[in-house]
C-alpha cells in the first residue's frame, strides 16, 4: 500500500498536474488519487470554534482536481459556517467547472451536504469515498447509498431550468440608486493598516473606481445565482487591499436549509485564491432585488462586520432587464 500524501498547497489542480502525480504514485488512475489529497486538504481548513479539519477533494469532469475545506467564524451562529463540500462546490463554480464526479472526504458528509450534493444534475451518480487506511482499494460509493430517498430539484422544478454548476442568466440589470443610502457605510472606510497595503487610503475619488468594478462584479455574481425555489437571486463581490476582487453567487437548496450564502461564496473564492486572513477584506458590495422574499443585506452585514470591522459595505439593488 501506497503510504506517500502529496502535499496540497492550492485549491485547484490542473489535470496535467494530476496525471503526472498519480502516475509517478504507479495509482492507476487521477480518481486514485482523491484520497492521498484528503489528509493534506485537511491542513488547509479554517475551523477556529471546533478545531475539526474536513477536507474534500473532489475530480471534476474537465480532469481538474479541486479542494474543499470547513471554514467558521467566531462570534456568529453556527449556520454561517461554510462545510467542506459546500466550499468544494462553489470551487468549481468559480473555476466553471460544469460537473463533479466523485469526491474524496475525510469524514462522512453530514445529512445538510447530502442535501446539498443534490442541486447537481444526476446527483444520484456522484461517487464519494470517505477516506480510511486501505487508500490501495478506494470504495467509491453513489450519493443515492448515502441518500437512498432524496427530495430535489426533480419535486420541484421542471427539467429545463438550470441547476448548480450549469449556466445560468438571471437577466438582471442594476435599477437607479439612492446615493445617501449605499453611502451611509462611506465612515467604516479604512484609512490604511501597516500591515495591508490598501489601495483606497480614505480616497474617496479613488475608492468610486473601486465602488464601480465591484457592483459591476456583484451583478455578475447576482446573475449567476442559482435561486430558482424563492426567485430572489444575489451575488457578492469581495475587495482586499491590493485591489483583487472575489465573486460569490447565492446557491438556493431544495430543502431550503442548506442553501448558501452569497457571503460565504466570494469568502470561498477568496480563501481559494490565497487571499489570507480576512482583515485584508476592505470592502464589499451585494447586489439583490429591493423588496425580496429573502433579503442576504442583514446577515451579509453581520458576517463582513464580524469578520473585517473596517471592510465598507454597499448594497445596490437590481431587477430584470426589461
Amino acid at each position: 500500500m501506497n503510504q506517500y500524501h502529496p502535499t496540497v498547497t492550492q485549491f485547484v489542480i490542473e489535470s496535467s498536474v494530476a496525471e503526472s502525480i498519480a502516475q509517478s504514485m504507479n495509482l492507476p488512475s487521477v480518481l486514485h488519487l482523491l484520497p492521498h489529497l484528503v489528509n493534506s486538504a485537511q491542513s488547509l481548513a479554517r475551523p477556529p470554534i471546533s478545531n475539526y479539519h474536513v477536507g474534500a477533494v473532489g475530480l471534476g469532469s474537465d480532469g481538474r482536481i479541486f479542494v474543499g475545506v470547513n471554514l467558521e467564524f467566531p462570534g456568529l451562529p453556527l449556520h454561517h459556517s461554510v462545510h467542506a463540500e459546500q466550499f468544494l462546490l462553489t470551487n468549481l463554480a468559480v473555476h466553471r467547472c460544469p460537473r463533479l464526479l466523485s469526491v474524496a472526504v475525510s469524514a462522512a458528509p453530514c445529512g445538510h451536504c447530502r442535501q446539498f450534493f443534490q442541486e447537481l444534475r444526476h446527483s444520484s451518480s456522484l461517487q464519494i469515498l470517505v477516506t480510511d487506511d486501505d487508500e490501495s482499494a478506494p470504495d467509491f460509493k453513489p450519493l443515492s447509498k448515502f441518500l437512498p430517498h432524496p427530495f430535489g430539484p426533480h419535486d420541484l422544478l421542471d427539467q429545463e431550468t438550470p441547476l448548480l454548476l450549469e449556466q445560468h442568466d438571471n437577466g438582471l440589470d442594476l435599477l437607479p440608486q439612492n446615493d445617501e443610502y449605499i453611502n451611509d457605510n462611506s465612515n467604516n472606510l479604512s484609512n490604511g493598516d501597516e500591515n495591508c497595503g490598501n489601495p483606497i487610503n480614505g480616497n474617496c475619488e479613488k475608492y468610486e473606481k473601486y465602488e464601480t468594478v465591484l457592483r459591476e462584479a456583484a451583478l455578475e455574481a447576482a446573475n449567476n445565482s442559482h435561486a430558482p425555489y424563492s426567485g430572489c437571486p444575489s451575488g457578492v463581490a469581495l475587495m482586499d487591499c491590493e485591489g483583487k476582487v472575489y465573486k460569490g453567487s447565492y446557491v438556493e437548496s431544495a430543502a431550503f436549509n442548506p442553501s448558501f450564502g452569497p457571503v460565504q461564496a466570494a469568502l470561498v473564492a477568496y480563501v481559494a485564491s490565497g487571499g489570507g486572513g480576512y482583515e485584508r477584506i476592505v470592502a464589499a458590495a451585494l447586489v439583490e432585488e429591493e423588496t425580496p422574499k429573502v433579503r442576504q443585506e442583514d446577515t451579509a452585514r453581520l458576517l463582513l462586520k464580524a469578520i473585517s470591522p473596517k471592510c465598507v459595505f454597499q448594497v445596490f439593488y437590481c431587477g430584470k432587464c426589461v
